[in-house]
């Protein structure tokens, strides 16, 4: 009989009968506290970080990395292919919120901007990115964050108003 042809996809077959899904989806995300408070001390990133990155994976996805300053947070996820960004955020912010408000009673006030800033980011750049999460501290000694996010988003070519800092 002859060889076997190699298991390709003919022009019969659709893509949505393939099988497994693919994916590596990873995204710097960036957003702020309400209002810019700054509210994230020392004490509580140091917990609010790693409880974060328990959120990420009950949300569909897993924290690369995560870290910010006392008025915003970056984060390096993976978010499952069937996840859309926009509930992975919600989901995260306001669990963390609520957590945020019984574990320190002193801003039981807080929450978070209704926006966030969101990057793509190829496998071989995650390093770059997560070099840049771990510096923030280093980083806005000297920088505030609107011009942290006005560079991101001029780097990465999206458009936006300035107004859009006010949230």
């Amino acid at each position: 009989m002859g060889q076997k042809r190699p298991n390709i996809i003919s022009p019969r077959r659709r893509a949505t009968d393939i099988g497994h899904t693919f994916a590596n989806n990873l995204y710097h995300i960036v957003y702020s506290t309400k209002g810019r408070r700054r509210a994230l001390k020392p004490d509580v990133r140091a917990r609010l970080f790693p409880y974060i990155g328990g959120i990420a994976r009950n949300a569909g996805g897993s924290a690369v990395s995560v870290g910010g300053v006392e008025d915003h947070v970056h984060m390096l996820v993976r978010i499952d292919p069937d996840v859309a960004v926009s509930n992975f955020l919600s989901k995260l912010k306001s669990n963390s919120s609520r957590w945020i408000a019984q574990e320190f009673p002193a801003i039981a006030w807080f929450g978070w901007q209704s926006g966030y800033a969101c990057f793509t980011v190829s496998e071989s750049r995650a390093h770059d990115v997560m070099t840049y999460i771990e510096k923030q501290e280093t980083r806005h000694a000297d920088m505030v964050y609107e011009e942290e996010l006005s560079y991101l988003l001029r780097r990465h070519k999206v458009a936006f108003d300035r107004e859009a800092f006010l949230d």
